[in-house]
């Protein structure tokens, strides 16, 4: 008997987390396709079931006490399905929309050999003066080179996916793309998630752009080394590390750079631990400039 309710407290214990939100907000609209290499294991609909059946036949012979539960509360007890992941559903909130117009309006100009893609770490790169200034370094490096800088300061991977299919993904045929997309999810979405999420993204921009490489950045370091945050972008960038096909997708890690010794982010390469400086995006001008133009050749 007591074996039975501890089965039934577990049981309730785990269908009480997932209605109160386990898995985040259920989004809306159509999971974009992932990628097999980054896909999350899903139930399938005969696994489903089965766990619909198990459940019933324990009803069928457990305590009188345990029945009635489940007959006051109907479906306090029952096989929960996890919802769609939020980090694959194409969804760009509101006060994105000015800028994501300012895109199309670039990618209907199009003579554009590169596409930046991502948030605000790569939208600074048009700043010309501040704490984050990019844009002295964005003309030292690549000045030659006609550049089209899509990235929105706290734009996600869901964002990134709505502005592809709504126009920023046409117009142009760009030769290479620079992506880092997915350290604004880490407060939303797991590790799992995200990787799924920079995946979709990934199939979005070979379906769009079908000669463009892609160069696919890991997610910068940020906080400090204790933060949880840091295993999170540790897991994700080793999980998206699986979509470098050698071909049309190339992985590119530069994070080192950007740390000392013990791990931590200087000052003048991070004031936030999060933006880069000048000198944070001279560090990855440096980094990236050899691989980025190599896959313009």
């Amino acid at each position: 008997m007591k074996r039975i309710h501890r089965s039934v407290t577990s049981v309730l214990v785990l269908c009480l987390v997932l209605t109160t939100g386990l898995f985040g907000q259920v989004p809306q609209g159509d999971p974009a396709p992932v990628p097999e290499a980054v896909a999350i294991a899903r139930p399938t609909a005969g696994e489903i079931a089965l766990a619909e059946r198990s459940l019933a036949a324990f009803f069928e012979t457990a305590d009188p006490a345990v029945r009635e539960i489940h007959r006051k509360y109907p479906g306090l007890v029952a096989v929960r399905v996890p919802p769609p992941n939020s980090a694959i559903v194409p969804d760009l909130a509101p006060y994105f929309q000015a800028k994501h117009q300012s895109n199309l309006e670039i990618a209907r100009s199009g003579n554009i050999d590169v596409l930046f893609m991502g948030d605000s770490i790569t939208d600074f790169w048009r700043n010309d003066t501040g704490p984050y200034a990019g844009k002295p370094v964005l003309d030292k490096y690549f000045k030659d080179l006609r550049i089209a800088n899509f990235g929105i300061a706290g734009d996600t991977t869901q964002g990134v996916l709505y502005r592809l299919r709504h126009g920023e993904g046409q117009g142009f045929s760009p030769k290479a793309v620079m992506l880092m997309i997915g350290t604004n999810n880490t407060s939303r979405n797991t590790a799992e998630e995200i990787a799924e999420g920079i995946g979709a993204v990934v199939l979005q921009l070979q379906k769009d752009f079908p000669k463009a490489r892609i160069l696919l950045l890991g997610i910068f370091p940020r906080s400090t080394p204790s933060d949880p945050v840091r295993a999170t972008i540790a897991r994700i960038n080793s999980i998206i590390s699986r979509l470098d096909d050698g071909d049309r997708v190339h992985y590119l890690d530069i994070g080192k750079a950007f740390l000392d010794a013990e791990g931590n982010i200087p000052e003048d390469v991070m004031s936030d631990r999060l933006h880069p400086s000048a000198k944070g995006y001279e560090l990855w001008a440096e980094a990236v400039q050899g691989p980025l133009r190599k896959l313009l050749r």
